[in-house]
């Protein structure tokens, strides 16, 4: 299935789409109730199993998931939180149907099940759970008792990805349809979320023409075709040529991290540009990575001007203050893609309107959330989600921007935004920003469009680590690549 996240107003419009070309909205929920029903039977086996409903169309689907569930023998109780003759719509003809008992939601009517599918709220929820539904959710999140949420767990804003108030289901599994929406992606939401299974419930692909979603689940489906794989009869030479800026010699390991992740991810040739006091330390630990010398930021600015040097990224150790402000226009003034991390950013935290009038593409920025808020100080504060924030910063420094952390956004100019998923939490871990930092710059070296190539690279860093597994430290991400990138490219062909 493809990559594209909906907002919850998109995820109605797919609804009206369907209904409007000729799959009614009952069948919809005849279709999401049944799917999720096979889905929870292909992971469980038959048990004593409660549906919590809700008075609407989330509690319509599970009044559908209960019947399927007690024809395929399993033991099911329903409990609807307020009246069946209250019911509306496509809800109310699913009630109509189900042949059991309904009893009301109360905290008892968990008693000793096994599993507990919670359909009582879906992503349209608005308001923050209580009364009944809060004492039933804090009750079940108690328990040591397997639950499956439908469309998202009850008291998570679908949206947002955040919970609405302090309560909200902790599933082992969630259930949803057609694509995902943010909360299913974004964290904390995530984390409530469970597993994340997608069902397809008749909903054509076509609809996502006319809905147009420009957010994305950072996939290979987003970017795979545009991965620059070299080819039979290629050279190293056309594989791109990627620099990495050295700080002093105290603090040059960060760069060569950089420029061990841009070798890894492919570039044919890879560069240290190495301050003068710094070319012995760094000559003596690099062996396929050159070393270039230069001094200052016109040493930089005259070592650029060979144009073979295609991808620069600079930023990491490099420290903060003017001399690399100056680097940084000495490389923004040529016309080589640039990658902005780490001292490079935090230099301009005094003057981030500067750094903006020089940036332009290809040209990818990688803050981590304090560098974020120095460089586009109040934005991430006044933003609803990282989504919202990464693109306001895209549109103010008219480049990619890759915001990173457990649920790292890479936004374009252009407002569209893809958002990982598959960073483990080992990768929180010194260096590793610079090895992506590198990963992106070898990617650009080989032509890659800036936001799929930020967005291959974070894909790929997080796959790296899930490679390795706890213990992970930043020199171990680049090995990990030739196993992932194999890994990738078959997927890619079948």
């Amino acid at each position: 299935m493809s990559s594209e996240v909906l907002s919850v107003q998109q995820s109605y419009d797919a609804d009206r789409y369907a209904a409007a070309h000729g799959v009614p909205t009952l069948t919809l929920m005849e279709n999401a109730g049944a799917g999720a029903a096979r889905e929870i039977a292909r992971r469980w086996l038959p048990r004593k199993t409660v549906v919590l409903c809700g008075p609407g169309n989330n509690g319509g689907d599970g009044f559908v998931i209960a019947r399927h569930l007690k024809a395929m023998g399993w033991s099911v109780r329903l409990a609807l939180l307020g009246d069946v003759a209250a019911l509306k719509g496509d809800a109310a003809g699913m009630a109509q149907k189900w042949d059991g008992p309904v009893e009301a939601v109360t905290p008892d009517v968990l008693g000793d099940a096994a599993l507990v599918v919670d359909a009582l709220f879906g992503a349209g929820l608005s308001r923050p759970l209580d009364g009944t539904a809060r004492a039933v959710v804090e009750r079940l999140n108690a328990a040591d008792t397997d639950v499956v949420a439908i469309d998202v767990p009850s008291g998570l804003h679908g949206d947002l990805g955040k919970a609405l108030g302090d309560c909200c289901i902790d599933a082992d599994l969630t259930i949803t349809f057609f694509r995902k929406k943010p909360a299913h992606v974004l964290m904390p939401g995530r984390m409530f979320c469970g597993d994340i299974a997608v069902i397809d419930i008749g909903i054509a692909d076509a609809a996502l023409s006319s809905i147009r979603p420009n957010i994305f689940e950072n996939t290979p489906s987003l970017w795979g075709r545009a991965f620059p794989w070299p080819g039979p009869m290629g050279h190293k030479y056309g594989r791109g040529q990627a620099v990495a800026v050295s700080g002093p010699a105290h603090a040059t390991g960060a760069a060569r991290l950089a420029a061990r992740g841009a070798l890894r991810a492919g570039a044919g040739l890879v560069s240290v540009a190495s301050p003068q006091d710094a070319v012995i330390v760094n000559a003596t630990a690099l062996t396929a990575i050159m070393v270039k010398p230069f001094d200052g930021a016109a040493g930089l600015a005259s070592l650029l001007q060979d144009k073979r040097l295609n991808a620069v990224v600079i930023g990491p150790g490099c420290g903060v203050g003017r001399g690399t402000r100056d680097m940084v226009a000495a490389v923004l003034a040529r016309s080589a893609a640039v990658v902005l991390d780490a001292d490079a950013l935090t230099s301009f935290s005094q003057e981030p309107a500067t750094l903006f009038g020089q940036l332009r593409e290809p040209a990818v920025l990688t803050p981590h959330e304090g560098e974020f808020a120095r460089i586009f100080p109040g934005v991430l504060a006044q933003s609803s989600t990282r989504i919202e924030a990464a693109r306001a910063a895209a549109a103010m420094a008219h480049c990619t921007v890759l915001l990173k952390g457990p649920d790292s956004v890479i936004a374009g100019a252009d407002g569209r935004a893809a958002v990982c998923t598959n960073a483990p939490p080992w990768l929180a871990t010194a260096g590793a920003g610079d090895v992506l930092a590198g990963m992106i710059t070898g990617l650009l070296a080989q032509g890659m469009q800036s936001f799929k190539a930020a967005a291959a690279a974070a894909w790929l860093h997080g796959e790296a680590a899930r490679a390795f597994g706890p213990g992970l430290i930043a020199e171990d991400l680049p090995e990990q690549l030739p196993a992932v990138l194999a890994s990738l490219k078959g997927v890619l062909q079948n």
